[in-house]
């Protein structure tokens, strides 16, 4: 994981002496209130999943540790709130205090975990030897196991939505699935996933997959596999530049379903990082003269990156140095750091949980197709990842109009004036829901905006058929002739619906595709035919 701090530091700190008092005091009582509750045996579990089992109730020792610990923790991020520092440095130290609380809880170690004792004591020792296994074997992958992922494989139980790679190239395949309905729409979808994981998260399972209900809604559907770098490869690779995965990836990409389906514009969709990939690409389509897309999709997609939420504990200018110096030239940006520090922007849920169960109590990780796709990441050429670091995070390049040149056409997101969709979650940790919608001020078509219940992954991922959580989205007979200068207003003016967003982006989708037309009989055409079956070889490269 990388070095949080800003070049700066260490940077003299204080709190005012009154708001420590203050501190202190809530401290003192709350301290107080347990250890009466202690002496009088009226000490409860603490609302806190980690300590909430029967063998934590039955432990009033345990229950003391848990309670003293939740003190601890709530008094020290209250001292970092109160530190006389600016906000950058407050986040850095926010950020800091997190992985230390989450790595000290009691429930982390064998000698403090009732529950971990319990199952030594009732597994007569089988609990121990079972975790020595999993530490062991995760050691040998060099990674944490969050889920069996012996139960899947690419093929044959996720990524199954049938199809065919009709091109590929140094940087991506090209898949163009089989249509699922007799007619389909006119008007091509393709779509842009993330490069910083496999394209496999829109096509799971047959139940979650974003591919398989596109297709079933009637839309022939093409989408970019990118390719996975490896260490032992020796074509050059590993110096593919942020210019190398708009011109041969992106509009390559739309070039070639204009191509098989003779369509002069298609839809497009990108995902996270896809969609920042993709906007690049058609301002930098629209600088060449060209406008090959008549509407455009950003799912969870910085265009705009001001507010990039805890991420932006990494980003300063030393980082920024520190990596161009390393593989600026060439090189690779590895799966496994990548992977490290996402797991670490919440390290209670996706570090320290599985510790436990895997290593303390000898469990094996329940299979979870989402699980298995989070832990089959990707390297990244060095020169894309610290261009797009720069740019992006650091300097927030691409939303200014001409500051960022490719091949020498000056892009400007602004000239991008198709109808667009754009989705974020509520409670994105990677893109802040806020941060989604700043795009609505930078695009200049017609614009609708929707706000889907949870996080990053699970709020986009979240098909009809389950009917779970909801989205906010202003309905016909309230939609603003322009989008609300801030979220908040925007929040204020928008309907709660139950279940899934993927109808309402359908019915919209629909408006922009064109007449229903006899289904394809077969993939490609005369110059791009079948090389080989979805899900293709490049997204089962493992780093």
């Amino acid at each position: 994981m990388s070095n949080p701090f800003p070049p700066e530091w260490p940077v003299p700190v204080s709190i005012a002496p009154e708001k420590l008092a203050e501190i202190q005091s809530e401290f003192a009582r709350e301290w107080l209130r347990i250890a009466e509750s202690m002496n009088q045996g009226g000490l409860t579990p603490p609302a806190d999943r980690r300590f909430g089992s029967s063998a934590w109730a039955a432990n009033p020792a345990s229950l003391l540790a848990a309670h003293t610990y939740l003190l601890s923790a709530k008094t020290l991020n209250q001292m970092v709130d109160a530190l006389q520092v600016t906000e950058p440095v407050r986040n850095r130290l926010r950020f800091s205090t997190m992985q230390w609380i989450e790595a000290v809880s009691p429930a982390n170690f064998m000698a403090t975990n009732p529950d971990v004792q319990q199952a030594l004591i009732q597994s007569e020792g089988q609990s121990l030897r079972k975790g020595m296994e999993n530490l062991f074997q995760d050691m040998q992958k060099g990674r944490l196991s969050q889920t069996d992922e012996s139960k899947f494989a690419l093929g044959e139980n996720v990524a199954v939505t049938p199809g065919s790679v009709v091109y590929q190239n140094q940087v991506m395949q090209l898949i163009q699935y089989a249509p699922a309905t007799d007619k389909v729409h006119k008007v091509p979808l393709l779509l842009v996933p993330p490069c910083i994981n496999k394209y496999y998260i829109l096509d799971l399972q047959p139940q979650n997959s974003f591919v398989r209900h596109a297709v079933e809604q009637g839309y022939t559907v093409f989408l970019v596999s990118w390719r996975n770098p490896l260490a032992s490869d020796n074509d050059g690779i590993d110096k593919a530049t942020w210019a190398d995965y708009l011109q041969h990836g992106v509009l390559q990409a739309i070039d070639i379903a204009c191509a098989i389906s003779r369509q002069k514009q298609i839809n497009a969709l990108g995902f996270c990082v896809g969609g920042t990939l993709l906007a690049s690409a058609l301002a930098l389509a629209h600088a060449q003269g060209k406008d090959p897309v008549s509407s455009l999709t950003l799912l969870t997609t910085l265009l705009d990156f001001e507010e990039t939420g805890v991420l932006n504990v990494f980003v300063d200018e030393l980082q920024a140095q520190m990596r161009e110096t390393q593989i600026g030239a060439g090189g690779l940006m590895s799966a496994r750091e990548l992977g490290t520090t996402f797991s670490f922007l919440r390290p209670g849920e996706l570090v320290w949980n599985y510790v436990v169960g895997n290593y303390l109590k000898g469990e094996a990780p329940p299979a979870f197709d989402l699980l298995y796709w989070n832990a089959d990441g990707t390297n990244l050429p060095g020169p894309f990842f610290t261009w797009y670091f720069r740019n992006t995070y650091l300097e927030n390049n691409l939303k200014v109009a001409g500051r960022v040149q490719i091949d020498g056409h000056a892009l400007d997101l602004g000239t991008l004036s198709m109808p667009s969709y754009i989705y974020g979650s509520r409670d994105d940790h990677i893109v802040p829901w806020h941060s989604a919608y700043a795009s609505s001020h930078i695009l200049r078509g017609p614009l609708r905006f929707v706000l889907g219940a949870s996080g990053h992954i699970a709020g986009v991922i979240n098909p009809p058929a389950k009917n779970r959580r909801c989205y906010w989205a202003h309905d016909a007979s309230n939609q603003p002739a322009e989008m609300p200068g801030t979220p908040e207003n925007w929040l204020h003016g928008a309907t709660e619906h139950a279940g899934s967003w993927w109808p309402d982006w359908s019915s919209w989708l629909a408006t922009h595709s064109g007449p229903l037309v006899k289904a394809p009989t077969k993939s490609g055409n005369t110059r791009y035919k079948p090389l080989e079956d979805a899900p293709g070889s490049y997204v089962k490269l493992r780093a």
